[in-house]
């Protein structure tokens, strides 16, 4: 039970937060922009993407370490592809804090801190649609490959897949 691969877990934080944070950052800037809300509750949407972009990290490393294993499976350039589109959503995820980070800092200009929410909510946007192409590119391996389970610790060989 213990030699199955971390990578299938962590990674449903990062897509799962992804996938509220739009609903949840655009709900928080229209009622602080509204005033039913005071400035300061845009600290959960920014606590929340921190937690998106920790689990992002945690899934970019888990993966690494996972890497060998589902090689062998899958091909180098399925990885490849899945890693370069897993760096690419937490560089996102990354940005889309430092905007919310920023709004945070500028709370009392209210037309900075509204243009910065207003970036973050489209970040979010990017955010989840990339989280889309990286578990689209992930699923692919996974659901498109019959050898994977051999990757899992489930026994047996996998079959050689060729790369084209």
């Amino acid at each position: 039970m213990f030699d199955l691969p971390l990578h299938p877990a962590l990674v449903h934080i990062p897509v799962g937060l992804a996938v509220i944070m739009p609903l949840l950052a655009g709900g928080l800037a229209v009622a602080i922009l509204r005033g039913w809300l005071p400035a300061r509750a845009w600290v959960v949407a920014v606590g929340l993407q921190a937690v998106l972009l920790v689990g992002a990290f945690g899934s970019l490393a888990s993966g690494e370490a996972d890497e060998d294993r589902a090689e062998r499976t899958v091909g180098e350039a399925a990885l490849e592809a899945h890693e370069t589109a897993a760096k690419i959503f937490t560089g996102a995820a990354a940005a889309t804090l430092l905007a919310g980070i920023g709004a945070l800092a500028l709370s009392r200009k209210p037309a900075a801190a509204g243009a910065l929410r207003a970036g973050f909510v489209a970040g979010t946007l990017a955010v989840v649609a990339l989280g889309g192409w990286v578990g689209h590119l992930g699923g692919k391996m996974v659901y498109g490959n019959p050898g994977i389970a051999a990757t899992s610790g489930a026994g047996g060989t996998a079959p050689q897949v060729d790369d084209d």
